[in-house]
């Protein structure tokens, strides 16, 4: 499998920049969540979703044995350590030490990052350090 053009990935991501907040949606300009935005940005870059997504907790304090984010991810993504993750990098964010890795970022230049966060929509923000450490794990879009 090989990695998608990360500049049509970071350019695709951006489109959606404004796109409101709304929880488990995933629709450009109208409203998605986190994985939402990645799942769109899937649909521009990749194609058709390749499996439905069931309904999902919106808690980042959520524990548990299995890290089902990334385990989805890993079906049909190319995994990459977080610590080589660059632009166009799909990565996912364990917003407690102790919880699974439940938000999802796309990495758009070497200290930015483009996400959906409630009560601000899609933004790009600084990868700032207390963001970086909470990078958990990180996927690469595959061609199409």
């Amino acid at each position: 499998m090989k990695p998608a053009d990360p500049d049509r990935v970071i350019a695709v991501a951006r489109s959606w920049l404004g796109t409101p907040y709304h929880d488990q949606a995933t629709l450009k300009g109208v409203g998605c969540d986190c994985l939402g935005l990645a799942r769109g940005v899937w649909r521009e870059v990749v194609g058709p979703e390749p499996f439905p997504i069931p309904p999902y907790s919106r808690d980042w304090g959520e524990t548990g044995p299995r890290e089902v984010l990334a385990e989805g991810a890993g079906r049909m993504m190319i995994e990459v350590s977080p610590a080589e993750a660059s632009a166009g990098a799909l990565v996912l964010f364990r917003m407690d030490r102790r919880a699974i890795a439940k938000h999802v970022g796309i990495l758009t230049g070497p200290d930015t990052f483009l996400h959906a966060y409630e009560r601000l929509g899609v933004i790009e923000e600084p990868l700032t350090a207390a963001w970086r450490r909470r990078i958990a794990f990180a996927f690469l879009f595959p061609q199409r």
